[in-house]
């Protein structure tokens, strides 16, 4: 079942409660859609009154702030030998290629690397246990979670919304437009059919 069409079988609050949760062990570390269920989640509320698009939003945001955090705080006291056991469990995302990679931003761009990391996949599973690991100091990694949370999860959200919502209508208005060719190609058609039909009578009557 596609993901959307699964949401619209579960209620509201757990839909909230799940936004906030994937995308929470996702920054946390573990591999997982956080973003398709976000992006899927925003879509259904542009199309259902019943979601609520600042509650799904807020829920979004806890949940990278909350995840990145608990991920950082793991980080810091796992140390080198975390990303080793996360290389074994997950070889395809913590290899040490994609490690070296992230390590790289990280040393590069510092603080920055957790902001900017929220909007590319691979670094937003990494951006908190590797900050941790790598002891960056908590304020800087404090400022860089909570704006790149409110950002990353806050305006997806909201674009998604929009974009959902002006879509929406524009399939509404193409719908009509296509009702309104389809009834003036039928009369158009009607006209053309009764004009023919007045035109053979005289032809048969003389006959």
């Amino acid at each position: 079942m596609h993901v959307q069409e699964w949401l619209e079988t579960v209620p509201a609050v757990a839909v909230y409660a799940l936004v906030g949760v994937v995308i929470g062990l996702e920054s946390l570390g573990i591999p997982l859609p956080g973003e398709i269920i976000l992006v899927s989640s925003a879509l259904l509320a542009s199309q259902h009154g019943d979601i609520d698009p600042v509650v799904l939003g807020a829920s979004a945001t806890a949940g990278a702030i909350i995840g990145d955090s608990i991920g950082y705080a793991i980080g810091r006291k796992g140390g080198r030998p975390l990303l080793a056991w996360l290389g074994k469990k997950f070889p395809k995302h913590f290899s040490e290629g994609h490690i070296a990679t992230a390590e790289r931003s990280f040393e590069k761009w510092g603080m920055w690397a957790v902001f900017f990391g929220r909007f590319v996949a691979l670094l937003r599973i990494f951006a908190g246990p590797l900050a941790g690991v790598l002891r960056m100091p908590y304020w800087k990694f404090a400022i860089a979670n909570v704006l790149g949370g409110i950002l990353w999860a806050g305006g997806t959200t909201a674009v998604i919304y929009y974009v959902g919502i002006v879509a929406e209508s524009w399939l509404k208005r193409f719908s009509w437009l296509g009702l309104v060719a389809a009834v003036l190609v039928g009369l158009t058609s009607m006209l053309v059919l009764k004009r023919k039909a007045k035109k053979a009578q005289p032809v048969t009557a003389a006959e």
